[in-house]
């Protein structure tokens, strides 16, 4: 008897940190449950855009410059090449932004696209706004699944009875590994699906752990 699948769907921003660490989760879960993972992209500079006055001052230029430039590429690549190539070019994107502490410099999305197999024209659209209306398409898609009082990552999942449930996070450091993921994501998906659930939290005490 075959097993049954379950999709996925994982809005990121190759930028957050976070984001980054929930998906490297993911993947683990990919390999102990059946599950696969589809990759969208959101944007943090997106989301901030009308309150940035309410953002950190060190975070401020950031979210109106440096921001936009992973997520235009990313969605340059799947608008020319295809949604399959979103999951190797964030890994590629991530490992060089976090794991190696170097952020979203250009020098660090080229090297990226080379390694995910993609053209090194593709950094051409950093800086242009050819498919921001795409890109605020894709981040609306995820936004308007869980409100606007979160950020990134956002995952939507078939629920009971087909209906979508959809949840900001986990928020989790270090990735769980092996079967500890795969019992994260069993009671992940227990509470989300639970009617009138909304929010499980407690104050983060440790940043990120780049494993």
């Amino acid at each position: 008897m075959s097993e049954t699948r379950t999709t996925a769907d994982f809005w990121f921003d190759p930028l957050c940190p976070w984001a980054w660490m929930t998906s490297r989760w993911m993947l683990e879960v990919q390999r102990v449950r059946p599950v696969d993972v589809r990759w969208h992209v959101m944007s943090l500079a997106v989301l901030n855009e009308d309150k940035l006055d309410e953002v950190p001052e060190e975070y401020r230029e950031s979210l109106r410059t440096t921001a936009w430039h992973p997520v235009r590429v990313a969605v340059a690549a799947e608008q020319l090449h295809g949604p399959e190539v979103l999951g190797r070019l964030y890994t590629a994107m991530g490992t060089r932004f976090h794991n190696e502490g170097r952020g979203p410099v250009r020098e660090a999305i080229a090297e990226a696209l080379a390694e995910a197999g993609l053209p090194a024209e593709l950094l051409e659209y950093a800086e242009r706004d050819t498919y921001d209306a795409e890109l605020r398409a894709s981040h609306k898609e995820g936004i308007n699944k869980v409100g606007q009082d979160v950020g990134t990552p956002v995952i939507a999942v078939p629920g009971p009875e087909g209906a979508e449930v959809a949840f900001f996070g986990p928020v989790v450091t270090p990735a769980p590994k092996g079967e500890a993921a795969g019992r994260l994501w069993d009671g992940t998906l227990l509470v989300a699906s639970t009617p009138g659930f909304y929010e499980l939290k407690r104050t983060r005490t440790e940043g990120p752990v780049f494993d």
